[in-house]
């Protein structure tokens, strides 16, 4: 091999183009490069997507070499190719913008160049020198854009649930392990931000958790099946264009066997490359999870008001200065990023969603905007619940002298009182609390309406989980 090559010349339908020998990627990556400059996101900046790649290709390649269409050492060179990417090497080389023109081509041919050029240099010859293995010939063989790029994205979004799993489940084990600590911190609940009746706090967070569960099982219940039907060996529509007889089996296996994951053929290859409707329900449950997860921020930023003129029933750790002009100030910076995180997810639903609608005919040239967005949320939802946890979840205190001031001074505690007192009694009591500002418990001692026991079982934390269903004065 010459070393001293600084570039090689490439051929394509639009004609000649000079290609930097140290890449490994080919000529219309590089016009794909030259074309879309749209965003900071490049198709290399995604592990599992690049490695779904080169998993299809490999399999592809599996399939090809069991029908004889693949020598022996093409077919070495390419899992070769395939094997680096999989590892994580040569990732720099898929400069290409996720978002692109062209319905995934350009991802599909960096892949088809890299894969190419890595095999070459195995096989003892230079970059380019595609006389011995091809990126469309052979690397691309049996293949076309439609069944390979979607394939891909589904495997990818199936490695990142792997990793949003993980996320989900250390999250909600962190929110139940703090509504076991919380478990005998008595407080109002509110309605409409209006005092309501007791709980704990260890309730509230153990209603967080278990909010989250309920979207984990739903995600889990739905996605790793409906993501798990592939068009592979469909080509260009659907049909099987340019493939032989048994291709398509052969590739799913061998993409399910490299894989570990369950890959099945879709039952209509036509079908299953124009509808986007997984991805749609995908996004969609993203949504969900985003929408809960913002709302727990929410409640965290109100319950830690003040400090001395909000709520302050807990304290969020201190995470950074909160303002270049009021001295001691500090903001509830990590639920604040979540909220932001979260309403990213939902606006990304809504661009899957009209990217989805957009489709024509036998294809949807718009999957590459899914694509980037299903990634950018799964990411995004798995960091700012990781970021959630361990800078906020975890270290939250209790102000438990705040919490039991104002269950006992709140008017809303009467309504435990209703099985004692009567409504009419209740009713009396919370509207003289709230004109002469003394709390109920006061009025109640004042006109020995009931005994101290009494009192003190009603305001029990033990009454307020289980408020027993036979009442005795």
């Amino acid at each position: 091999m010459n070393a001293e090559i600084l570039s090689r010349t490439e051929k394509d339908l639009l004609g000649l183009k000079e290609v930097p020998q140290q890449f490994y990627f080919g000529i219309q990556t590089l016009r794909a490069v030259e074309n879309f400059n749209l965003t900071q996101a490049k198709i290399g900046d995604h592990f599992n997507f690049v490695k779904a790649l080169a998993m299809v290709k490999q399999a592809c390649a599996a399939a090809n070499h069991q029908l004889g269409l693949l020598d022996q050492e093409k077919y070495n060179s390419i899992v070769y190719a395939c094997q680096q990417l999989i590892s994580g090497k040569f990732h720099e080389q898929f400069p290409v913008d996720m978002l692109q023109g062209g319905a995934g081509t350009s991802t599909n041919m960096n892949a088809n160049e890299v894969i190419a050029n890595i095999a070459l240099e195995f096989m003892g010859h230079d970059k380019g020198m595609y006389r011995y293995l091809h990126p469309n010939n052979d690397v691309n063989m049996s293949q076309s854009t439609n069944d390979v790029y979607p394939t891909a994205i589904r495997l990818a979004l199936l490695f990142d649930l792997d990793r949003l799993n993980l996320r989900f489940k250390s999250l909600i084990s962190s929110l139940k392990m703090k509504a076991e600590q919380f478990s005998d911190v008595l407080k109002m609940g509110r309605t409409q931000l209006q005092d309501a009746v007791p709980m704990t706090l260890g309730q509230e967070f153990y209603a967080f958790a278990v909010t989250l569960e309920k979207d984990l099982a739903k995600i889990n219940s739905i996605v790793p099946d409906s993501l798990s039907y592939v068009n592979l060996g469909g080509t260009a529509i659907g049909t099987c264009i340019n493939t032989h007889a048994g291709y398509v089996q052969l590739a799913v296996t061998a993409l399910a066997g490299i894989s570990q994951k369950t890959i099945k053929s879709a039952p209509d290859l036509i079908e299953a490359t124009s509808d986007m409707g997984d991805f749609v329900l995908l996004s969609s449950l993203l949504k969900r999870t985003a929408t809960k997860l913002s709302k727990i921020a929410n409640d965290l930023r109100l319950l830690s008001s003040g400090p001395r003129t909000g709520i302050h029933e807990i304290n969020l750790e201190a995470r950074q200065p909160g303002s270049s002009i009021m001295p001691g100030k500090v903001n509830p910076v990590i639920p604040e990023a979540v909220n932001i995180s979260a309403f990213q997810v939902i606006a990304n639903d809504l661009a899957v969603t009209f990217a989805a609608e957009a489709g024509q005919l036998q294809l949807n040239a718009m999957e590459p905007l899914i694509a980037f967005k299903l990634f950018e949320s799964m990411d995004l939802l798995g960091n700012a619940m990781q970021m959630f946890e361990t800078k906020c979840i975890s270290s939250i205190t209790a102000n438990k002298q705040q919490c039991k001031d104002y269950v006992e001074n709140s008017i809303g505690i009467v309504t435990a009182l209703n099985p004692y007192l009567g409504y009419e009694t209740t009713t009396r009591i919370a509207k003289s609390a709230a004109e002469s500002g003394k709390s109920v418990i006061e009025l109640i001692r004042e006109e020995n309406l009931l005994s101290e026991d009494v009192l003190a079982k009603v305001l029990s934390v033990e009454y307020m989980l289980n408020p027993p269903l036979d009442i005795a004065v």
